[in-house]
C-alpha cells in the first residue's frame, strides 16, 4: 500500500492525498490551491494520477481548499463514488457553486481562465453518498472507512481507513478547542500511519476567555473611534461562530454595543441554513438554545444582505457599524469593496479572524502593509489592523499534540501536510522529541510505503 502526496505540501491549501491499496485507488480530498496568482494557476495543472482510475473519493469537509478541484476531477474522467458526511455534501455543493460564479465573473471581467462550470458541479453531485459519524463503511474489497468528528467546521471529519492489514488516519483539518455549536474533536483511533495537518503547528492560541474579551474590546474600541469595523470571515463556520459569540454578548450578557451589524456574504447566509438542517451535530450548549426555540445565529441589530443591492445599501447606514463579509483571506468577495472604502480611514478597524495564506490581501495586511492593491488600484492602509488567533477554526500546536495523544497507541509515523514549512517542522520536531513518533514533511508528488 502506498500514499502519494498531491497537494498541501509545504503550504496550507490544495489538500489531496492518493492512496493505492492492493485492490483500490482512493483519493482523500481534492482541494483548490489558494493564495496569489502562482497558487491559483496550479489548479490548472494535470493531476499526478489518472482521474479515470480513481475508485473512491473520500471528503473530510467542505472548505474550498479540500473540495475545490473535485469538479475538475469529474471533468477529467473520474466516475467513482464520493463519500462524505451528509452536512459536508450540502456545504461542498454551496462552496463549489460559489467558486464557479466567481470564476465566471472573473472570466467575463478580466478574461481569467475557468477551471470548471455549473454542469461539472451537477455531475459531481450525482456521485455523492452521505454517511453518518462513527459508522464503519465498507467500500469494497474488505476496505473499511470511519468518519469521526474533527470539530473543525460543520460536518467536518477525520478519516480512519483500514486496508491490507494496515490502518491509516487522515486528519483533514482538526478544530480549535471550545468552539461554539460544534462538538469536541473525537479521539484518534489506533493507526499505523497518520497524515496530519499542521496549519498552526508553531503557535498557541489565546484562551476562550481571552478570545471573547478581545472580540468585545475591539468592537467597543471601534465604536469609540466612530468608524467601520470590518471582519473578513470565512463563510463556513467562522461567520457562524462569530454570530454565536455576538448573540451571547447581545442577548445573554446584554453588553454588545447597539450598532448596525451586517452579514454581507450570500455563501455564509446559505451555509447558516445548512446548520439548521442538522441539529444532531450541535454541541450541548447549542442544543439547549435549539430546544428552547432560540436562533443562536441572530440577534437585534443584525441584518443579512444576500443580494448585491442590499450590500450596496450598507454604505448608507450610519457609523459606527460592523460588517462581516467574505472572503476570509480577502482574496475576493464583498470584503474587498468595504476594504477599498474604509482601509484609508484612521477611525476604522479590520479584525482578522482566521489563517491568511501567503500571497493573499489578508496576509499582506496582517504583516503590516501600508498600501494594498484592490481592483487594480492602490489603497492606503490607515485603519487599525487586529488579529484574533483563537477565532481560527484550526487547532493550535497544543491541540494537535493532545489529539494525537488520544490514540490508544501512538502512530508509528506522522506525515505533516497543510502547513507552511516552519509550522510543520516545529510540530514535527515537538512530536518526535516528546512522543517518540517518526515525523516527516513530504514533498509534492512524493510516494511513501505504508509499513
Amino acid at each position: 500500500m502506498k500514499i502519494q502526496f498531491c497537494g498541501a505540501n509545504h503550504e496550507v491549501t490544495g489538500s489531496c492525498h492518493f492512496l493505492q491499496t492492493s485492490q483500490k485507488k482512493i483519493l482523500v480530498d481534492c482541494g483548490m490551491f489558494q493564495g496569489g496568482q502562482y497558487n491559483e494557476v496550479k489548479n490548472f495543472d494535470e493531476f499526478p494520477f489518472d482521474p479515470k482510475e480513481i475508485d473512491i473519493l473520500l471528503v473530510t469537509h467542505g472548505h474550498l481548499d479540500h473540495v475545490g478541484r473535485i469538479p475538475k476531477l469529474i471533468k477529467e474522467g473520474f466516475n467513482g463514488k464520493i463519500i462524505a458526511t451528509k452536512a459536508t455534501i450540502k456545504i461542498m455543493e454551496l462552496v463549489m457553486t460559489d467558486a464557479a460564479k466567481i470564476m465566471k465573473y472573473n472570466h467575463r471581467k478580466f478574461q481569467y481562465p475557468v477551471l470548471y462550470r455549473a454542469e461539472d458541479i451537477e455531475a459531481t453531485m450525482k456521485l455523492v453518498t452521505g454517511v453518518d459519524y462513527n459508522k464503519n463503511t465498507d467500500i469494497g474489497d474488505g476496505i473499511k472507512v470511519l468518519f469521526k468528528d474533527a470539530g473543525h467546521i460543520f460536518g467536518s471529519s477525520f478519516i480512519e481507513l483500514e486496508a491490507d492489514g494496515k490502518r491509516i488516519g487522515f486528519s483533514g483539518d482538526i478544530g480549535n478547542d471550545n468552539v461554539p455549536i460544534l462538538r469536541d474533536t473525537q479521539p484518534l483511533g489506533e493507526v499505523d500511519l497518520l497524515v496530519c495537518e499542521s496549519t498552526y503547528g508553531d503557535r498557541i492560541h489565546e484562551t476562550k476567555q481571552e478570545r471573547d474579551q478581545i472580540l468585545l474590546d475591539l468592537i467597543k474600541e471601534g465604536c469609540k473611534r466612530g468608524g467601520v469595523i470590518m471582519m473578513p470571515a470565512f463563510s463556513i463556520e467562522r461567520t457562524q461562530e462569530i454570530l454565536y459569540h455576538l448573540h451571547e454578548l447581545a442577548v445573554d450578557d446584554k453588553i454588545l454595543p447597539q450598532i448596525p451589524m451586517y452579514v454581507d456574504s450570500p455563501l455564509a447566509i446559505n451555509v447558516s441554513k445548512v446548520f439548521k438542517q442538522f441539529p444532531e451535530y450541535y454541541d450541548e450548549e447549542a442544543s439547549k438554545h435549539y430546544t428552547k426555540g432560540e436562533d443562536f445565529l441572530h440577534f437585534p441589530n443584525l441584518t443579512l444582505t444576500p443580494t448585491k443591492e442590499e450590500s450596496i445599501k450598507i454604505n448608507n447606514s450610519p457609523k459606527p457599524k460592523l460588517i462581516i463579509a467574505g472572503a476570509g483571506m480577502m482574496n475576493g468577495g464583498r470584503i474587498l469593496h468595504h476594504a477599498q472604502r474604509y482601509l484609508p480611514d484612521p477611525n476604522s478597524t479590520l479584525i482578522i479572524v482566521g489563517y491568511q495564506a501567503h500571497g493573499t490581501t489578508g496576509r499582506r495586511l496582517y504583516e503590516g502593509a501600508d498600501k494594498i492593491k484592490i481592483f487594480n488600484h492602490y489603497v492606503d492602509v490607515k485603519c487599525t489592523i487586529k488579529a484574533i488567533g483563537a477565532l481560527s477554526g484550526h487547532g493550535d500546536q497544543s491541540k494537535l499534540m493532545n489529539w494525537v495523544k488520544t490514540a490508544p497507541t501512538m502512530p508509528k509515523k506522522v506525515y505533516f501536510v497543510h502547513g507552511e514549512p516552519h509550522a510543520a517542522e516545529t510540530l514535527g520536531h515537538k512530536m518526535r522529541d516528546e512522543m517518540g513518533i517518526k515525523s516527516y514533511i513530504p514533498e509534492y508528488k512524493e510516494v511513501v510505503d505504508v509499513e
